[in-house]
């Protein structure tokens, strides 16, 4: 009876195994070609150097950000195709933002691709078994004075935010990394808005779509399109994030310190 069922178990086993292999079924991972796992990590440390030298300053050696913003978490550098995205920014730079254009040629940029690839698959493999790399503890960043920081608040900040307003326990809901990163490039929850007057005295008003010097454009609150030659109509904006973009010019090292220092404070 044991040696009837064990053959039928036998048997079963290799029908089985034979249907998966017909069926598409789990088959042993091809071997990575060694000349193109060569030339991928060559091209990794070629961008690493290049990174290194110029861009760690802002985004830390490993690119999980610093002064500047963390790129491991960039929805920007994990949607891109073939520097289609990353591309544009490195070489026209973010002057509103601070970061200056690098006259990089297509291969380094695709250089600087490949370090970022790098990072992406190291970083994602390490956060499916440990927290986030670039979970920095807070006392490691929280390194100015509580009291300058909220100095600076007051005198720069408080004429729209408030610490028992809409910043109430804001130290609470994003880790150290992301808070720090959150005050100096905040995302435009609240996008621009635009009032256009145009020739004839008629004004439009809605959501800010475009406004290059050439033209403007807006949604209305009904969700209709409207778009004019710039230099035919009178256009006011209403910037939501301007103050933040004109504070970025102006911070001092000490002052993003202290001032993060003083958000740490509201848990």
């Amino acid at each position: 009876m044991r040696r009837s069922a064990f053959i039928a178990f036998a048997i079963l086993t290799v029908v089985a195994a034979s249907l998966g292999a017909q069926e598409g079924g789990p088959q042993r991972p091809a071997r990575a070609n060694p000349a193109e796992a060569a030339a991928k990590a060559a091209a990794s440390e070629r961008g690493r150097a290049l990174f290194k030298q110029n861009c760690a300053v802002c985004h830390g050696d490993d690119a999980t950000g610093g002064r500047g913003p963390d790129l491991i978490r960039s929805s920007l550098v994990r949607h891109d195709k073939n520097g289609d995205l990353v591309g544009p920014v490195v070489t026209g730079g973010r002057p509103d933002k601070g970061m200056p254009p690098f006259p990089f040629s297509d291969a380094q940029v695709s250089d600087l691709l490949a370090f970022f690839n790098t990072q992406l698959e190291l970083f994602d493999l390490h956060s499916r078994f440990a927290p986030y790399p670039n979970d920095i503890p807070a006392e490691r960043l929280a390194t100015g004075s509580v009291a300058a920081g909220k100095a600076y608040f007051d005198a720069h900040c408080s004429s729209c935010h408030s610490p028992t307003g809409d910043l109430a326990h804001v130290a609470s809901k994003y880790n150290p990394p992301d808070l720090e990163v959150r005050f100096l490039y905040p995302s435009a929850g609240n996008p621009a808005t635009a009032v256009v007057t145009d020739s004839s005295g008629k004004t439009f008003e809605g959501t800010l779509l475009l406004n290059d010097g050439f033209n403007v454009a807006i949604s209305d609150k009904d969700g209709w399109y409207h778009s004019w030659p710039a230099k035919s109509v009178k256009t006011a904006v209403h910037d939501p994030l301007a103050a933040h973009e004109v504070l970025l010019d102006k911070y001092s090292d000490a002052d993003m310190h202290n001032l993060f220092t003083f958000l740490e404070t509201l848990k």
